[in-house]
């Protein structure tokens, strides 16, 4: 069987640049190589096709009729490939692409919207798709590969995550309209860890036991009075009257309505919002919006 050469872009790209000058020393020099080199590419490009594309002589060159042909359907094509290039370059450099970004409801509501707005201006051709997740995931997602990053609260069942840091935020307590604390300034957690209390779902693992506040229990379990997966639900239980719960001092901000009274906790440890990312890597375009996040982070 006869085998056909191979025709590379190398040869294509020499073939135009050389019809549009009509001359090897000036295309030689557009394409950064020797004449020798240019005619030998030419050579082998018409050899490949079994056609002569150009009529030389020692003082010009003319594009035969396949040549002229050949020339009208090859340029356009070879922008299109260019074209494609770019877009495949900018997707490996991170300027193009989509990134997918879980978030845990009540998360980060001062830095999202603002992070997200920054990270469009400065990438308008990075497609965002955002997704809410309730307490039940508070892995927003990394858990079940559902997105490429997320921002939440720690702690974490989920292994080998990275993490960045956003922002901290107070403990507060949620407390029934009429519940005997609620002319309080502040509250120490002991005074409270007796009272019934709303949970996260038991799917949320240690972020439950975290917001149960478990760790200062000294092992006693906690008056568990009813379950909710989102906050709605969650200050609506505190609203009947069925318990308190601990949450986070921005809920006090986004979320006060009648039948329940915020108080601030003074003596838990601050809670973290950050944004995690599985640690095996990024996607460049999940990666511009870590660097983003982190040069804000540090403003």
């Amino acid at each position: 069987m006869v085998t056909t050469p191979e025709v590379t872009q190398r040869q294509l790209r020499a073939f135009v640049v050389l019809a549009e000058e009509l001359h090897f020393g000036r295309a030689a020099a557009r394409l950064h190589v020797s004449q020798p080199a240019l005619s030998v590419a030419i050579q082998q490009l018409e050899k490949a096709l079994r056609v002569a594309l150009l009529t030389r002589s020692t003082r010009s060159v003319i594009l035969t009729p396949a040549g002229e042909e050949f020339l009208t359907n090859l340029a356009p094509a070879l922008v299109a490939v260019d074209s494609a290039l770019d877009l495949a370059r900018s997707w490996a450099e991170g300027t193009r692409g989509r990134l997918r970004l879980g978030y845990l409801i009540g998360a980060g509501l001062e830095r999202l919207p603002k992070l997200l707005r920054e990270f469009s201006d400065a990438y308008p051709d990075i497609r965002v798709e955002t997704f809410e997740y309730d307490f039940s995931d508070p892995s927003a997602g990394l858990a079940s590969g559902e997105v490429d990053i997320a921002l939440l609260r720690p702690p974490l069942e989920v292994k080998n995550l990275r993490f960045l840091e956003i922002s901290q935020e107070g403990w507060v307590a949620c407390l029934p309209a009429d519940h005997r604390l609620v002319h309080r300034k502040s509250l120490r957690l002991r005074e409270i860890l007796g009272e019934p209390i709303v949970a996260a779902p038991q799917s949320a693992g240690s972020w439950r036991d975290y917001w149960l506040a478990q760790e200062f229990r000294e092992e006693r379990p906690a008056n568990i009075a009813a379950e909710a997966a989102t906050f709605e639900a969650e200050f609506t239980a505190v609203a009947q009257g069925k318990g308190i719960s601990i949450t986070v001092a921005t809920a006090a901000l986004y979320y006060q309505r009648p039948g329940i009274v915020f108080v601030p906790i003074v003596d838990a440890p601050p809670c973290s919002v950050s944004l995690a990312w599985p640690q095996r890597g990024l996607e460049p375009a999940a990666a511009r919006f870590v660097k983003l996040a982190r040069a804000s982070a540090d403003l």
